[in-house]
């Protein structure tokens, strides 16, 4: 007997709230939700949001504090002390999309937040979401439940102005959520750099700084500076650059106090107008490459009308701005090169030296396409996805590119993938050590080469064929080496592509515990154990050696929607070279020594 069709009538139509439309479609306004263990999870975007609203505060010249305390509960306070939320406005502007003072630019001029949506996406978001408003010795106090308003409270108050948040994620949307001390300090850091002179207070410390971005790249460079960094700051403009001796470009950019780490117009603009200003002191065109490599810069800048790519804002799209960046940083640039000649020697010679090895590695890249186009036309072990990151297609921003081990696990994944935007590459077993040779020898390596080619980063970053770029090796011993030789890859010759976010870890379960009626998949002894005691000690537990056991019908799960990704992130750029060295390099008798001297 067939199934009748649905009937499609007046009735389904449904009309939802500003909240329920936000608890419908948390994606939209978010991003990715989350546990907390990844920078851009949902919990941060909430907190950013509120914190946001803080330091626009700042940017208008009212209040140079902000106190944050987050509980072990998961509950999060933020106080400011700008001017408050005009009191008759605070449940519409907690709760009402739309509603806000950021649409009024003599209010707010510099703002992140222009959608009238962060704070009412927070509230919409949170088990229990309050907000009061301390304004001319009076407060207004709204709190909410589930997005709900419950009740109001208003009255005097002897409290200096400003706005106190506090609100606690839903487990609904973030189940086992917590916040990461170390991801939330480095975005302290950020505002802090971003603002100087505004003092974030959290755990018993202050994060301020005096030099703004000049004090962020003295951070993150310390001994491998050629000269020292060159900074400017104006009223809507500020950056800091200087050379290293690594290879490579790195840039920390920033819209009106918003981390972009994909970049945008205006960092595009700041390395045209360095450029210009490098090939015009020298007194002919210079390539792009020889001007920039090794260079790590920060950028920020100010606009009235921000336009970003998504809802997170990771990248501008304002394309009006361009001219006049590339402009003002050449000028300032080309005046200082003039007027310091000791600094611009060194740049120079570190852009004759770039030259040198561009010129060399061109040599073997170019042997190396020789010998691919003679085995042949296509990258052999990859099989590709349909939409890609450069292709404007709007489902390329979710591609990502598998790097795993053996054909049987690769096999697995094939069978399993989402063909429109995951593609595979098996490595035949170890790959070289990028770290005991030369850059030169590193691309003579004919699978290294295939995974640069899959990549299209041979050139820059900016042609980037995938989101994510996902190691996907076994749990064991061989499996964590082949792991940590794609990183030293990676770092040694792509850092960028790290420091930018996009190379990532592939969690795989550990442990199978199922009866007749139900399966768990465990990624850890805890989880086992839990498992165990909800599906009763007489369960059958599977240990997985390898990603090659998992059947095709299982490994669909754990590369979808709830796929666990661990991501690959540097606390500190200048640690880089030190690390590896000591487990990358050729040292093993200081490395057994080390194992030996703190074995437990």
């Amino acid at each position: 007997m067939s199934t009748p069709a649905p009937i499609y009538d007046e009735s389904k139509i449904k009309t939802l709230s500003s909240t329920e439309h936000i608890r419908t479609r948390p994606g939209m306004y978010i991003g990715r939700l989350g546990n907390g263990s990844h920078p851009d999870d949902g919990i941060y975007i909430l907190l950013k949001e509120v914190i946001d609203n803080a330091v626009d505060e700042f940017i208008m010249g009212e209040g140079k504090k902000i106190d944050i305390v987050l509980a072990p509960d998961g509950t999060a306070r933020v106080r400011d002390y700008g001017r408050g939320i005009p009191l008759g406005k605070v449940v519409e502007c907690a709760s009402q999309i739309n509603t806000g003072a950021k649409y009024d630019t003599d209010v707010f001029q510099f703002s992140v937040g222009l959608n009238g949506v962060g704070i009412k996406a927070v509230n919409a978001l949170s088990a229990r979401f309050s907000v009061t408003s301390h304004r001319n010795g009076k407060f207004k106090r709204a709190d909410f439940k589930d997005g709900l308003l419950q009740q109001e409270d208003d009255g005097t108050t002897t409290e200096p102005d400003g706005t106190l948040v506090e609100f606690q994620p839903d487990p609904a949307f973030f189940p086992h959520f917590k916040f990461d001390d170390k991801i939330v300090r480095k975005r302290f850091w950020h505002y802090a750099w971003l603002n100087s002179g505004l003092v974030l207070n959290y755990g018993g410390d202050r994060f301020v700084s005096r030099n703004g971005l000049l004090d962020l790249l003295e951070d993150k460079v310390v001994d491998e500076k050629i000269y020292e960094p060159i900074y400017f700051k104006g009223p809507t403009l500020e950056f800091a650059f200087c050379h290293t001796t690594d290879f490579g470009e790195s840039y920390y950019s920033f819209v009106n106090g918003q981390y972009t780490n994909d970049g945008g117009t205006h960092q595009s603009a700041f390395r045209e107008g360095l450029l210009k200003a490098i090939s015009e002191f020298a007194g002919h065109s210079v390539d792009g490459a020889d001007a920039r490599n090794g260079i790590v810069g920060a950028v920020a800048i100010k606009i009235k009308d921000p336009i970003f790519e998504s809802q997170t804002k990771n990248k501008l799209g304002n394309g009006d701005i361009r001219t006049e960046i590339v402009t003002k940083v050449r000028d300032v640039v080309l005046a200082f090169l003039y007027k310091n000649p000791a600094t611009a020697e060194k740049m120079m010679d570190k852009v004759s030296q770039n030259e040198k090895v561009r010129r060399d590695i061109q040599a073997v890249q170019k042997e190396a396409k020789e010998k691919a186009k003679k085995a042949t036309l296509k990258i052999p072990n990859l099989r590709d996805c349909k939409y890609h990151l450069v292709g404007g297609h709007e489902k390329g921003g979710e591609s990502m590119l598998f790097l795993t081990e053996g054909q049987s696990a690769a096999g697995s994944m094939i069978s399993s993938r989402n063909v429109e935007t995951q593609a595979i590459f098996c490595l035949r077993g170890k790959v070289k050590n990028s770290k005991k040779f030369a850059r030169e020898e590193v691309y003579k390596n004919e699978e290294l080469y295939y995974i640069m080619r899959a990549l299209d980063v041979e050139e820059t970053l900016d042609d980037l064929r995938y989101e994510k770029v996902i190691i996907a090796t076994d749990a064991d011993v061989d499996g964590l080496h082949i792991r940590n030789l794609l990183i030293t890859f990676f770092l040694i010759l792509f850092e960028p592509l790290v420091l930018s976010q996009h190379l990532f870890i592939l969690e795989t379960p550990l442990f199978r515990v199922r009866n007749k009626k139900e399966t768990s998949y465990c990624y850890d002894e805890g989880e086992r154990d839990e498992a165990l005691r909800k599906l009763g000690k007489n369960a059958e537990v599977t240990r997985f050696k390898g990603l090659g056991e998992i059947s095709p019908g299982e490994f669909g799960q754990f590369i979808g929607q709830d796929m666990r990704l661990q991501p690959v992130t540097i606390e500190h750029r200048r640690n880089i070279p030190h690390y590896l060295q000591f487990f990358m390099g050729a040292n093993t008798p200081e490395r057994r020594q080390y194992i030996m001297d703190n074995l437990v």
